[in-house]
């Protein structure tokens, strides 16, 4: 390769421009590349002390992850990431699918003879994630539903699509590959109709939805968006005190449910702060909103702020992918998608999510599950905290090294005022023990409902590498509408799509910047999904019943065949 440079000072390492293939052989061997801003990014020596987790980061490997980057990161970190720069790339990048979803590289051919031209190189990486993408169909969305995702400016596709009922379905008779076959059809018809109401997956029509969101994300900043608004965080402040007052003043007077439910309310409330520290939109500075969230979940929540940021930076990168999104991973007891039913492997928990008889005898049900299991939400992230630091998941080196140590000491001390102090010491009858866990620990499950409101009835359809980072946030979330003065109880969770395509602005003006987004949707002609509160409960039960009957339909089938005994691709 030639390289051209000047004749007064050689090119630096920096300025050197690598080629695709450079780049691809790099990957082959190992290598964690990225491009950002046409920076070509070296993060090896970076992966371990990345305080967001190594995961996030081995999603965009071989990509352009300039959005995610500058998405989910400050300037200071940003700035940070140019000291792995090894390089710089020419042109639009082409992305690569990243080894971690089953991307295929070929090492780079040093000898002259064999490197061919970059725009004669019509060979990318494998693009087909591990495992095969299939599995049985899809939830289907009537024509009606469509319509109801629709803005006034997309009226034009309202009649895009109209897929038949999933009972019109024929069930293969005996042989399991016609079964596959129809798995992978439904998923193939999943995508279609993502690709009937989207834009375009073109190089020009994507760059051009990247060019604008950028063009929205400067116009936020000049505005002022992603400064915090200190006065509602008194409020806030306010709220916490009164509720975890009253907590105590109930506690001490004997009123051990009521208090309960006020120590819960409380939780629910602090919740909201700690994602905005999670996500640096308080002070915007890295430790000192790293302290808050920390002493807010730890010592006050028996959470661990670590575990939720590693989890929550994969979520906002590969958000609702079935074998990467850890968010809708909650196998044996829900599955979102058909794709659950082949025992995807996740990746982000390194392990089978088996569709074993107990799940195929849940999901199958879990449209009536769906409220009750989620009232024990709040146990499971105990679970969830606990394996993250015990196992030192974390960065053990590097800015975030005393993470750990610091959330452990808030375990022990979130353990010894409220499991010591509170349940043992300040209840004295079991009876009354086991009302006041059970009823604070329930009181937070619309917590968890605000969570999932969000992405379970959105598409978990893979549109593959070359969707944009915006289009890609607004098809696999949606917003929830509600009056102005229910704020505090959503907690800027009902903002989601516009919290997903820009992470760190706090949540206090997320309100404010809809009506910018809305208009962005419109200009670029991506749907904006916008449901009230009890329509996106709908959603969200419409989706797992549709989900349950699928199953129900695969257990007709495999028993079919085991009674016509055909085992063949068994």
């Amino acid at each position: 390769m030639a390289v051209s440079t000047s004749p007064s000072r050689p090119m630096s390492r920096k300025e050197a421009i690598l080629t695709r293939k450079q780049v691809e052989g790099m990957i082959a061997d190992g290598r964690t590349i990225i491009i950002i801003d046409g920076k070509v990014i070296k993060a090896d020596a970076w992966l371990r002390f990345h305080p967001g987790g190594d995961k996030a980061i081995m999603h965009m490997v071989g990509r352009d992850a300039t959005d995610e980057v500058n998405a989910l990161h400050s300037l200071e970190a940003r700035q940070h990431m140019s000291k792995f720069q090894i390089g710089r790339i020419e042109g639009r990048w082409n992305n690569f699918l990243p080894p971690i979803q089953g991307g295929r590289f070929r090492p780079y051919a040093h000898n002259a003879n064999t490197v061919r031209e970059e725009e004669n190189d019509d060979i990318s990486s494998s693009a087909s994630s591990s495992p095969s993408v299939s599995a049985i169909f899809d939830p289907i969305e009537s024509a009606s539903d469509f319509r109801r995702r629709q803005s006034s400016k997309h009226s034009d596709l309202h009649e895009v699509s109209s897929y038949s009922s999933i009972s019109s379905i024929e069930l293969p008779a005996t042989n399991e590959d016609s079964k596959l076959s129809l798995m992978d059809a439904r998923t193939q018809q999943e995508i279609d109709f993502d690709l009937a109401k989207y834009p375009a997956l073109d190089p020009a029509t994507q760059q051009d939805i990247v060019r604008r969101y950028r063009i929205l994300y400067d116009r936020l900043q000049a505005e002022g968006l992603f400064k915090c608004n200190y006065t509602a965080y008194f409020i806030e402040t306010c709220r916490y005190v009164f509720l975890f007052s009253m907590f105590l003043l109930l506690l001490r007077y004997g009123w051990y449910g009521t208090s309960g439910l006020f120590l819960g309310a409380c939780w629910h409330q602090l919740v909201f702060t700690v994602h905005d520290a999670g996500h640096m939109g308080i002070t915007h500075n890295f430790t000192v909103d790293t302290v808050i969230g920390m002493a807010i979940a730890d010592f006050i929540g028996g959470l661990s702020l670590g575990w939720w940021k590693r989890n929550h930076n994969v979520h906002h990168i590969v958000t609702n992918s079935p074998e990467h999104d850890p968010d809708i991973e909650h196998m044996p007891f829900f599955a979102i998608s058909h794709r659950f039913f082949e025992s995807l492997k996740s990746t982000y928990y390194d392990r089978i999510m088996t569709y074993d008889p107990f799940a195929k005898f849940v999901i199958r049900y879990q449209h009536y599950l769906y409220y009750p299991i989620l009232l024990f939400g709040r146990f499971n992230l105990y679970r969830l905290s606990w394996e993250y630091l015990i196992l030192g998941l974390g960065p053990k080196k590097g800015p975030a090294w005393w993470h750990r140590w610091f959330e452990i000491a808030g375990q022990i001390f979130f353990w010894y005022w409220f499991g010591y102090l509170v349940v043992y010491k300040s209840i004295p009858t079991a009876s009354g023990r086991w009302a006041f866990v059970m009823i604070s620990h329930m009181i937070t499950a619309p917590l968890h409902v605000q969570i999932t409101l969000s992405h379970f009835a959105m598409s978990t359809a893979d549109l593959g590498i070359s969707e944009s980072f915006p289009q890609k946030m607004l098809r696999t979330t949606m917003d929830v509408d509600c009056p102005e003065w229910l704020d505090f109880f959503h907690g800027g969770l009902q903002f989601q799509a516009i919290h997903h395509l820009f992470p760190r602005m706090p949540r206090h003006n997320l309100r404010r910047t809809q009506k910018l987004v809305q208009e962005f949707c419109i200009e670029v002609d991506i749907p904006y999904a916008l449901y009230g509160f009890v329509d996106g409960n709908r959603e969200v039960i419409s989706r797992l019943a549709d989900v349950g009957r699928q199953a129900a339909i695969l257990a007709q089938c495999q028993k079919t065949i085991a009674e016509k005994g055909e085992f063949t691709s068994h």
